[in-house]
């Protein structure tokens, strides 16, 4: 007896969620329904492909094996589908997005009402994560992130970018006085990242380059803490314009040291998985986040 689509699509999705009951509820089946495919699965393999404990469930080396296979068929069907769906020029269907909780309410969230319009038949799922997720594991069909991409490997699509600047509050400039030349951020109060070191490396020309690592007074392991830290007077921040450009165009956060002030831009891309031509759904988000984005943003 020859396996079926539904059962491989059963064990990817157990594998991703983790669990036989996540899995049933994401593919709104029963938890007995999970089970029963899996074993019938096993049993037309003749082998066993995930050990179930009480606690969780590991894939042996065959499952591990067959696994790759697996997503490989179903992500082929899927493709299909989706070039069916982009013939009827209708996108449609669930649209998995990650991005980094500054992004994503600054940037995203202010275009799903204009998105959602022109493309009703996509159903989008916003998720937030500061870390870099793995793709597969998250079920994302899409992640955006922000500076240089580590991973040659993976297939990106360049978004836009992001010019960075030192900005400080009214309240506090007025406290504590504006920083007339780089030297004199040793006498404020500097807030910074908590994780990877060259992002408190700021866009500064200064006697001994053109960068300056500062040592931050306060820090935060996010560009929104820092953001909102500024506006509250609590010191000086080095934050990017898609998260800050309404906060400048409002007064809220003046720029200083403009002069010393080099134009570096952060690259925004989206990453996605498949070597296949992109998704209609996907190339339509991306397409209208691009759009959106000027080359300045």
């Amino acid at each position: 007896m020859k396996t079926s689509l539904d059962e491989l699509q059963t064990f990817v999705t157990v594998v991703d969620t983790g669990s036989i009951t996540a899995a049933a509820e994401q593919l709104g089946q029963t938890v007995s329904g999970i089970s029963r495919a899996l074993s019938r699965l096993e049993g037309k393999l003749d082998t066993t492909l995930l050990r179930r404990t009480t606690r969780r469930l590991e894939l042996t080396e065959e499952g591990r094996f067959f696994l790759d296979r697996a997503r490989q068929i179903v992500g082929s069907v899927e493709d299909a589908e989706d070039e069916m769906t982009a013939r009827r020029q209708k996108p449609a269907g669930r649209l998995r997005v990650n991005a980094a909780a500054p992004f994503m309410l600054h940037v995203i969230v202010p275009l799903v009402g204009g998105f959602r319009a022109r493309f009703p038949e996509i159903e989008l799922e916003l998720n937030t994560s500061d870390q870099i997720v793995d793709l597969l594991e998250q079920r994302t069909d899409v992640a955006i992130r922000i500076g240089t991409l580590r991973d040659s490997t993976q297939h990106a699509r360049p978004l836009g970018l992001s010019r960075l600047r030192v900005l400080a509050s009214p309240a506090y400039l007025k406290q504590r006085g504006q920083p007339r030349h780089v030297r004199d951020l040793s006498r404020h109060s500097l807030l910074g990242f908590t994780a990877t070191e060259t992002l408190n490396d700021w866009p500064l020309r200064h006697a001994q380059g053109d960068a300056l690592r500062i040592v931050p007074t306060l820090l935060a392991s996010s560009g929104e803490t820092l953001r909102q830290l500024a506006l509250a007077g609590d010191g000086i921040a080095c934050l990017a314009d898609y998260l800050t450009a309404q906060d400048q165009a409002d007064g809220r956060l003046l720029q200083v040291l403009a002069r010393d002030t080099l134009d570096v831009r952060q690259p925004i891309n989206a990453v996605y998985y498949r070597n296949t031509p992109l998704a209609s759904r996907i190339r339509c988000f991306l397409d209208y986040v691009a759009e959106a984005m000027t080359p300045s943003a």
